[in-house]
């Protein structure tokens, strides 16, 4: 989520749930970057859930009077399956679930299991009104801003029918939250013509096209993302999933070459003294880190799911993003569209 493009509808005070114990740097890294965003927003309140004894831990130090430990006994490792949770009911993402579900908590932030997270988020919270299935959704750079791609991980299996919710959660996501006007809405597909595509993108274009009420331009292919030719893309989860660590890989891949390049003998390091500054700015546009968390839309709450591998400093930016995601109140805006009969005319 790029907090940059974020307007929230509200100013006040929020809730967020961190799973103190997810992720591969858990609970270190986790607890670390989560006190440090809790200590500059004082008025905000944290709720670290997890096994209280290693919290304490891992804090090294004074809790901030802002931040609450909700203990939790157990843990879904990153190696378990993702419906572990079934059988460890006080697992801390179990734990942070019922805090969103009993209205302790207005945002749930979590670096664990994501498939255990979005199963956890489906069966525990529920699906909102109109909502066959949630799509987990990210930012994507380009260089005239950001796009909003989805799905990314939450369904392998997509239907025309998923797509084309995708497609008006996606839309309303990027105008209500991001504040892009008439959001652009595509297809992500093989070729620009409405024929290509497998079954589900044909019949998605088809009930995209019936409908009307979006501002969908079709399909876009994958290089046509980087030119900023849609401001929603919409795909299942494999291809969706793949294309996202592409573009990671793809800009790790590039700025070390640079770096190999610039380290290569005395002309490649006063080569790199001049483009310093070019090269900086270029890094910042493509520092993932500051992206957050991915917010799983369709679910009875504002769940969001950062990298795994993630450490203090992504942690920081996902726990600012989910207290921004829950200033918005975007469960309740998707559950006013799709609640209210967003329906394609042919499913």
């Amino acid at each position: 989520m790029d907090l940059a493009t974020v307007r929230t509808l509200d100013n006040g005070a929020v809730r967020v749930a961190v799973d103190a114990m997810g992720g591969d740097h858990a609970p270190l890294e986790i607890v670390r970057g989560t006190l440090s965003w809790a200590g500059r927003h004082p008025s905000d309140t944290i709720l670290l859930v997890g096994i209280p004894e290693r919290i304490e831990k891992a804090a090294g130090g004074p809790i901030p009077a802002n931040v609450e430990i909700v203990p939790a006994s157990q843990v879904v490792g990153m190696d378990e399956s993702a419906l572990a949770f079934k059988t460890k009911k006080d697992s801390s993402i179990m734990v942070a679930m019922d805090l969103i579900k009993g209205g302790r908590a207005d945002a749930l932030v979590t670096a664990g299991h994501s498939g255990a997270g979005m199963a956890a988020a489906v069966l525990r919270l529920g699906r909102l009104p109109g909502v066959d299935r949630p799509a987990l959704a990210v930012q994507m750079i380009t260089e005239t801003g950001p796009f909003v791609l989805l799905d990314i991980g939450a369904n392998m299996d997509s239907t025309g029918l998923n797509l084309y919710q995708f497609a008006h959660m996606g839309s309303l996501y990027a105008e209500r939250v991001l504040g892009v006007p008439k959001p652009r809405v595509a297809l992500l597909s093989i070729g620009e013509e409405r024929g290509k595509g497998d079954l589900a993108i044909q019949q998605a274009t088809q009930m995209l096209d019936d409908d009307g009420s979006l501002n969908f331009v079709g399909n876009v292919e994958g290089r046509d993302l980087v030119k900023h030719m849609a401001d929603v893309a919409v795909c299942d989860a494999v291809v969706g999933n793949v294309t996202m660590k592409f573009f990671e890989g793809l800009a790790g891949f590039i700025f070390d070459t640079w770096r190999r390049e610039f380290q290569r003998g005395i002309r490649g390091k006063i080569g790199y003294l001049f483009m310093r500054p070019s090269v900086g700015r270029i890094r910042n546009l493509f520092d993932y880190e500051k992206l957050g968390a991915s917010p799983l839309l369709g679910v009875k709450g504002m769940v969001l799911i950062t990298h795994g591998s993630a450490k203090r400093r992504m942690i920081e930016f996902a726990v600012e993003a989910g207290a921004t995601a829950a200033r918005a109140h975007v469960p309740d805006l998707i559950a006013g569209t799709l609640g209210a009969g967003a329906r394609p005319k042919r499913a």
